[in-house]
Protein backbone atom coordinates (compact mmCIF):
# COMPACT_ATOMS: atom_id res chain seq x y z
CA UNK A 1 0.00 0.00 0.00
CA UNK A 2 1.08 3.56 -0.63
CA UNK A 3 1.05 6.57 1.61
CA UNK A 4 -2.23 7.32 3.39
CA UNK A 5 -4.43 9.85 1.61
CA UNK A 6 -5.07 13.27 3.12
CA UNK A 7 -8.55 12.08 4.07
CA UNK A 8 -7.24 8.89 5.73
CA UNK A 9 -4.94 11.11 7.81
CA UNK A 10 -7.93 13.31 8.73
CA UNK A 11 -10.05 10.25 9.64
CA UNK A 12 -7.18 8.94 11.81
CA UNK A 13 -6.86 12.31 13.57
CA UNK A 14 -3.33 13.02 12.29
CA UNK A 15 -4.60 16.20 10.63
CA UNK A 16 -7.12 18.39 12.48
CA UNK A 17 -10.61 18.78 11.06
CA UNK A 18 -13.96 20.32 11.92
CA UNK A 19 -16.30 17.36 12.51
CA UNK A 20 -19.94 17.18 11.53
CA UNK A 21 -20.59 13.52 12.43
CA UNK A 22 -18.91 10.12 12.57
CA UNK A 23 -20.28 6.63 12.14
CA UNK A 24 -19.07 3.09 11.66
CA UNK A 25 -16.90 3.25 8.53
CA UNK A 26 -17.35 6.96 7.66
CA UNK A 27 -16.51 10.47 8.80
CA UNK A 28 -18.14 13.80 7.89
CA UNK A 29 -16.30 17.11 8.32
CA UNK A 30 -16.46 20.67 7.07
CA UNK A 31 -14.59 21.49 3.89
CA UNK A 32 -11.86 24.07 4.59
CA UNK A 33 -12.40 25.50 1.09
CA UNK A 34 -16.21 25.72 1.21
CA UNK A 35 -18.28 26.63 -1.82
CA UNK A 36 -20.99 27.84 0.56
CA UNK A 37 -21.57 27.75 4.33
CA UNK A 38 -21.94 24.22 5.67
CA UNK A 39 -20.08 22.56 2.76
CA UNK A 40 -19.41 19.12 4.22
CA UNK A 41 -17.32 16.19 3.01
CA UNK A 42 -18.33 12.64 3.87
CA UNK A 43 -15.56 10.06 3.41
CA UNK A 44 -15.26 6.33 3.93
CA UNK A 45 -12.57 5.33 6.39
CA UNK A 46 -10.80 3.27 3.74
CA UNK A 47 -9.10 5.38 1.11
CA UNK A 48 -9.94 4.23 -2.40
CA UNK A 49 -10.29 6.52 -5.42
CA UNK A 50 -13.62 5.38 -6.90
CA UNK A 51 -17.05 4.36 -5.67
CA UNK A 52 -16.71 1.05 -7.52
CA UNK A 53 -13.58 0.30 -5.43
CA UNK A 54 -15.64 0.29 -2.22
CA UNK A 55 -17.22 -2.89 -0.94
CA UNK A 56 -21.02 -2.96 -1.06
CA UNK A 57 -21.24 -2.47 2.71
CA UNK A 58 -18.82 0.47 2.54
CA UNK A 59 -20.98 2.20 -0.08
CA UNK A 60 -24.05 1.62 2.05
CA UNK A 61 -22.54 3.11 5.21
CA UNK A 62 -21.09 6.01 3.22
CA UNK A 63 -24.62 6.92 2.11
CA UNK A 64 -25.78 6.55 5.72
CA UNK A 65 -23.11 9.13 6.53
CA UNK A 66 -24.42 11.45 3.81
CA UNK A 67 -27.94 11.17 5.26
CA UNK A 68 -26.66 11.90 8.78
CA UNK A 69 -24.71 14.93 7.55
CA UNK A 70 -27.87 16.15 5.82
CA UNK A 71 -29.88 15.69 9.01
CA UNK A 72 -27.44 17.81 10.99
CA UNK A 73 -27.13 20.45 8.27
CA UNK A 74 -30.93 20.58 8.04
CA UNK A 75 -31.15 21.25 11.78
CA UNK A 76 -28.64 24.10 11.63
CA UNK A 77 -29.50 25.65 8.25
CA UNK A 78 -33.25 24.98 8.28
CA UNK A 79 -33.30 23.38 4.84
CA UNK A 80 -34.32 20.07 3.29
CA UNK A 81 -32.51 20.74 0.00
CA UNK A 82 -28.93 19.70 -0.67
CA UNK A 83 -26.48 19.49 -3.50
CA UNK A 84 -24.83 16.06 -3.20
CA UNK A 85 -21.89 15.50 -5.51
CA UNK A 86 -19.13 12.93 -6.13
CA UNK A 87 -16.14 13.46 -8.41
CA UNK A 88 -15.49 9.79 -9.21
CA UNK A 89 -11.82 9.66 -10.27
CA UNK A 90 -9.19 12.16 -11.34
CA UNK A 91 -10.71 12.53 -14.81
CA UNK A 92 -13.94 13.68 -13.15
CA UNK A 93 -12.24 16.44 -11.19
CA UNK A 94 -11.38 14.47 -8.04
CA UNK A 95 -8.40 16.20 -6.43
CA UNK A 96 -7.72 13.70 -3.63
CA UNK A 97 -7.71 10.00 -4.60
CA UNK A 98 -10.13 9.03 -1.84
CA UNK A 99 -13.88 8.74 -2.43
CA UNK A 100 -15.65 11.71 -0.91
CA UNK A 101 -19.16 13.05 -1.13
CA UNK A 102 -19.74 16.81 -1.11
CA UNK A 103 -22.91 17.79 0.77
CA UNK A 104 -23.91 21.44 0.45
CA UNK A 105 -27.01 22.83 2.13
CA UNK A 106 -29.22 24.84 -0.22
CA UNK A 107 -31.22 27.68 1.19
CA UNK A 108 -34.01 29.88 -0.13
CA UNK A 109 -32.67 32.68 -2.26
CA UNK A 110 -29.32 31.05 -3.03
CA UNK A 111 -30.22 30.87 -6.71
CA UNK A 112 -30.58 27.08 -6.92
CA UNK A 113 -27.52 26.79 -9.17
CA UNK A 114 -25.45 23.67 -9.67
CA UNK A 115 -22.02 23.45 -8.04
CA UNK A 116 -20.09 24.65 -11.11
CA UNK A 117 -22.35 27.71 -11.26
CA UNK A 118 -21.49 28.44 -7.63
CA UNK A 119 -17.73 28.40 -8.27
CA UNK A 120 -17.47 31.93 -9.65
CA UNK A 121 -18.70 33.19 -6.28
CA UNK A 122 -16.23 31.06 -4.34
CA UNK A 123 -13.16 32.88 -3.14
CA UNK A 124 -10.86 29.88 -3.45
CA UNK A 125 -9.47 30.84 -0.04
CA UNK A 126 -9.28 28.73 3.05
CA UNK A 127 -12.14 29.33 5.45
CA UNK A 128 -11.58 30.90 8.86
CA UNK A 129 -10.88 28.14 11.41
CA UNK A 130 -12.73 29.95 14.20
CA UNK A 131 -15.87 30.16 12.06
CA UNK A 132 -15.56 26.51 11.05
CA UNK A 133 -15.03 25.49 14.68
CA UNK A 134 -18.16 27.34 15.77
CA UNK A 135 -20.27 25.79 12.99
CA UNK A 136 -18.77 22.36 13.77
CA UNK A 137 -19.91 22.66 17.40
CA UNK A 138 -23.45 23.48 16.25
CA UNK A 139 -23.52 20.56 13.83
CA UNK A 140 -22.05 18.00 16.23
CA UNK A 141 -24.68 18.89 18.82
CA UNK A 142 -27.56 18.92 16.28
Amino acid sequence: MGEPTLFERIVQGEIPSHPVARGEGWYAFLDVFPRRPGHTLVVPERGVPRLADLETAERRVLMDGVAEAQRRLQAVFGTQDFLVLVHDGAGAGQEIPHVHVHVLPRTPGDGGHSLPALWPDATGKRADDAGLASLSEDLVSA
